[in-house]
């Protein structure tokens, strides 16, 4: 039975498992509100499987990476029309301070960059909480 002994085996099938939860929740979480990288898969990634902050971040975008948004934006599309022009300069200029911001961020050592990210939750929380 392969649950019942400590192998390699029973730590990478506990891992499969986590991660088919990151996906599905960050993908639930993505459809449902917009997020899922930076404030689902990044914390899921370092605090479960204990990856560097470095390596979730790295993670979080590359997930991304494939058209995997594309079923939900169709489902918005089709309720509300996406402004395409501005999906596009968007796009262009996030892909830019991507680049930009992941060569900042590869210079910060993993401890301060946990509480950059963290301090960086708190202020969208709270005023997200409070501003209603």
């Amino acid at each position: 039975m392969m649950l019942q002994t400590k192998s390699k085996n029973t730590s990478d099938y506990k891992r499969i498992l986590i991660l088919i939860g990151i996906g599905i929740l960050a993908g639930i979480m993505s459809g449902l509100v917009g997020v899922g990288g930076g404030i689902v898969m990044v914390p899921l990634f370092v605090y479960l499987l204990n990856f560097t902050q470095h390596n979730a971040q790295g993670l979080s975008l590359a997930v991304m990476l494939p058209p995997v948004t594309y079923f939900a934006v169709s489902n918005y599309n089709h309720n509300e029309p996406i402004n395409w022009y501005f999906m596009a300069a968007i796009a262009i200029l996030f892909s830019i301070g991507g680049f930009i911001g992941s060569k900042i961020a590869l210079r910060i050592n993993q401890k301060s960059l946990k509480k950059i990210f963290a301090v960086l939750q708190l202020i969208v929380a709270t005023k997200m909480i409070f501003d209603f």
